[in-house]
């Protein structure tokens, strides 16, 4: 239908070879202008959906990847129209450029856009769409092949392969363009795996193997368009098999000690642990090291093969129960019933200790100066920190011991004075 219309518009005019190409000069100009109308039409119709979607999937709202969406699909419009245009007819050479430019400033705009949307560095997006562009334009007005071929010649041969300046650089943009497209696939997986059903470990697990998929897809793509030959990476793979045994055993060991830890659930994220001198929850379980958060705001790292090997605390592996002792001292003058009960009053007025198990106030000890209670308690939310708590219990027993004039302890001795001097022999010097 295309091809009748363009040529009904053709034999409108005299049959001479400037008018032709005027006419068709025109007619691609507005054919160009009807494709750029429609992509903005169709990305103010997609768009706002696109971004639904992709904020729904990727995890987070944002104003700039809504717009960055809305311009990718003007583009994608432009050039899909545009090429089509191009292929139904045998233009003239300024309909050709007119057509050719329209494309490769789409394409480097579209790739610029991609670059930039999966937050890689803008100058990476400004040069690989120049790049694009200038390709993309060469190869459409028929002076690629000069370019290719110049850049072929800036080389050198390795053994039976050439190592060329063109071979770089197509290197370099395929691998762009397989990580640009790895990452946006990445981060819609990891967001889609963490609104799942499953529980903190095994989201943390599926990510992990989602993403040594996609980079392995990715790697294998890569290898596959540049037509490289896996047999020639059996060199490669035999040195790189002997740096893994020699020089990189702890990474891997800490890589699959990190597996194992997500497959068997012994630790998940937010589980609260003690590892030798280090207590807190486990914020990031990473390919080499775990992540725990002290109350103090500090961050350890501890290598995975760690947590394999030594004795780890966890409590909350199981469930977040745990029983926590505050020893109370009163006077030996004090009402032991009365004591008792204000200390499991206390018990009762702080919000965070559990009714079932009930709390319970034991008599431990005869101190030198005291009688020692302990308050057992329990609580289910350690993560909101243990210290906090038992300030809490033991200033409500304070209140209710001052309330009630209970009395605190306070260390005595009893001094016992066998024998004195006679009366003279006690002298005292004048210095």
């Amino acid at each position: 239908m295309m091809q009748n219309i363009i040529a009904s518009i053709k034999n409108l005019v005299p049959d001479t070879s400037q008018d032709l190409q005027v006419i068709e000069s025109g007619t691609a100009t507005g054919l160009v202008i009807f494709a750029l109308i429609a992509g903005w039409l169709l990305s103010k119709y997609i768009g706002p959906k696109l971004r639904n979607i992709w904020e729904t999937r990727a995890g987070y709202e944002s104003e700039l990847a809504g717009r960055r969406i809305r311009d990718m699909i003007r583009r994608t419009t432009t050039f899909i129209l545009c090429g089509f245009f191009l292929s139904i007819w045998d233009w003239s050479l300024i309909p050709q450029v007119i057509f050719g430019l329209t494309i490769a400033i789409t394409l480097g705009l579209f790739t610029n856009d991609l670059i930039r949307g999966v937050r890689m560095p803008d100058w990476l997006g400004t040069v690989m769409g120049i790049t694009v562009f200038l390709s993309s334009a060469l190869g459409l007005i028929g002076n690629f092949d000069r370019i290719t071929l110049a850049l072929d010649r800036v080389g050198f041969n390795v053994g039976t392969n050439r190592i060329s300046l063109l071979t770089i650089v197509t290197i370099i943009m395929t691998a762009v363009i397989l990580l640009a497209v790895a990452r946006v696939s990445m981060k819609m997986i990891s967001h889609v795996i963490s609104n799942s059903q499953l529980d903190g470990a095994q989201k943390v697990l599926g990510q992990k193997l989602a993403t040594v998929a996609i980079l392995g897809v990715a790697f294998m793509l890569g290898l596959d368009v540049l037509g490289i030959d896996l047999t020639a990476l059996a060199v490669f793979s035999g040195a790189f098999g002997l740096a893994v045994g020699f020089g990189m055993q702890k990474t891997i060991g800490n890589l699959i000690a990190g597996i194992i830890l997500l497959m068997d659930r012994s630790i998940k994220p937010g589980d609260i642990i003690a590892v030798g001198d280090s207590f807190g929850w486990v914020n990031k379980i990473g390919v080499r090291a775990v992540s725990i958060l002290t109350r103090q705001g500090k961050e350890h790292l501890i290598p995975n093969e760690n947590l394999m090997t030594q004795e780890v605390e966890n409590w909350s592996y199981s469930n977040k129960n745990i029983r926590i002792s505050i020893p109370v001292g009163v006077s030996y003058n004090s009402d032991m019933d009365q004591v008792m009960e204000l200390m499991e009053q206390a018990c009762v007025d702080v919000p965070r200790i559990l009714n079932n198990p009930k709390p319970v106030v034991r008599m431990v000890e005869f101190g030198e100066s005291s009688v020692n209670f302990e308050i057992r308690c329990w609580i289910n939310d350690p993560q909101s920190g243990v210290g906090n708590f038992k300030s809490a219990v033991l200033k409500r027993v304070w209140d209710l011991f001052k309330e009630h004039k209970v009395e605190l302890p306070f260390p005595q001795r009893d001094v016992h004075i066998k024998s004195l001097p006679e009366k003279g022999e006690l002298q005292i010097s004048p210095e």
